[in-house]
């Protein structure tokens, strides 16, 4: 999908858009000027983590069950943690479970 030269390019900005939800739109505001796909691929998955992370802390904040939250936590750090080492290794594999979706969702950013 991508050659050296543009991963290299975005690999800042990838990595970035995995800072919380605030990297995202430092991400997007590093990719604005020329896009790179290899970012765009990264902030498309670190916006929908956070989204994914928000909408899923609302809904579990209505149960007063640390398990529930503990698993949560657990689930998001494992995807973060995916996310991030496929940015820093250079790769545009999705993030299990939900990164196919995020990329279809989010495919308006680029």
């Amino acid at each position: 999908m991508n050659n050296n030269t543009t991963v290299e390019k975005g690999k800042t900005a990838a990595i970035t858009s995995y800072i919380l939800i605030i990297g995202v739109f430092i991400a997007m505001s590093m990719n604005a000027d020329d896009k790179n796909s290899f970012a765009s691929f990264h902030i498309r998955q670190a916006l929908g983590l956070s989204i994914t992370f928000i909408s899923l802390g609302l809904i579990i904040s209505n149960f007063d069950n640390p398990m529930i939250s503990i698993s949560m936590w657990i689930f998001l750090s494992v995807l973060w943690t995916y996310g991030i080492f496929t940015a820093i290794n250079g790769q545009t594999k999705p993030i299990p479970l939900l990164g196919n979706y995020f990329q279809k969702w989010f495919s308006t950013l680029s």
